[in-house]
């Protein structure tokens, strides 16, 4: 399967060599690598120009977008820069972060996995982080949940999708789509990742009420975004995480804020995710 691959960098200079080394060494090389050099200002561009140089399928874009923290929406507006230099001919479509480094055969794995499902609609391995010289799943969401990190779409999902949203919770909100179109998911726990930067590290109070603005924006309702908010305060170790998501909902609600999915595709989101808390319950 043809593989096109687009990573949003910003300052990555101690990580993207390691996860490019990772990219040319897989079993089953992809058809284009596309970087996106977005804003930096340490050595990030000459590290991918060497790359580039090297292998012809590897390519660099440079994008100046504004120096503002702004999760979700700012890493997708700079994937589509790339996305906007491919072609239409493949049958994968990624997006990695720049701090990853793949097991050498995981491309070819995923691809087995496409070919084997065709109603597979994405797939994805596990994250792992490095704590106490040991590397250990980066316990952060359900294992049936893809990391935004590592995204892979068919390309007729990711079309179907409406492709990725510019938004926080944009690798959220892909998932629920593609289950409501008929798309199944999978996560292989044997592809380990290592992820060099741990998610949200980097994200300030701003972007931290956003995350509830993005329940709003899924339809989520009231009751859900409660439970949502603090399951994830709860697994972060910070019950000022869930006032803050809670502050962000709320202000979402009172700015009548344009949703990210339909009526219909909200219905069926909040019944999804009921069914998944029930279903918790029971077990």
């Amino acid at each position: 399967m043809k593989f096109h691959i687009i990573i949003p960098a910003h300052n990555e200079e101690s990580t993207i060599g390691l996860t490019l080394e990772s990219l040319v060494n897989q079993t089953l090389l992809p058809k284009r690598v596309v970087i996106v050099n977005d804003n930096s200002t340490d050595n990030t561009k000459n590290i991918i120009n060497a790359y580039a140089e090297k292998y012809a399928f590897i390519s660099l874009v440079n994008n100046q977008s504004s120096e503002a923290h702004l999760p979700g929406s700012k890493i997708i507006k700079a994937f589509y820069k790339g996305f906007e230099t491919l072609d239409e001919d493949y049958d994968i479509i990624c997006k990695f972060d720049a701090d990853l480094i793949f097991p050498e055969h995981y491309l070819e794995q995923i691809s087995m996995h496409f070919k084997a499902n065709p109603k597979l609609g994405m797939a994805a391995g596990f994250c792992y982080i490095e704590k106490n010289n040991n590397w250990v799943l980066e316990n952060l969401t359900n294992k049936d949940h893809i990391r935004g990190a590592l995204k892979a779409y068919r390309k007729s999902c990711f079309n179907t999708i409406g492709q990725l949203k510019p938004s926080m919770g944009w690798d959220t909100v892909d998932e629920l789509l593609a289950k409501y179109y008929g798309w199944t998911l999978l996560t292989d726990e044997s592809l380990h990742v290592k992820h060099l930067k741990p998610t949200g590290i980097s994200y300030n109070k701003a972007s931290k009420y956003l995350q509830g603005e993005a329940m709003y924006k899924m339809r989520y309702g009231f009751s859900i975004t409660f439970i949502s908010a603090l399951k994830l305060a709860y697994k972060k170790g910070s019950f000022g995480l869930f006032k803050d998501y809670m502050s962000g909902y709320f202000k979402a609600k009172k700015e009548n804020i344009t949703p990210l999915v339909s009526i219909d595709e909200g219905q069926f989101i909040r019944d999804l995710r009921w069914k998944g808390i029930f279903s918790k319950f029971k077990n």
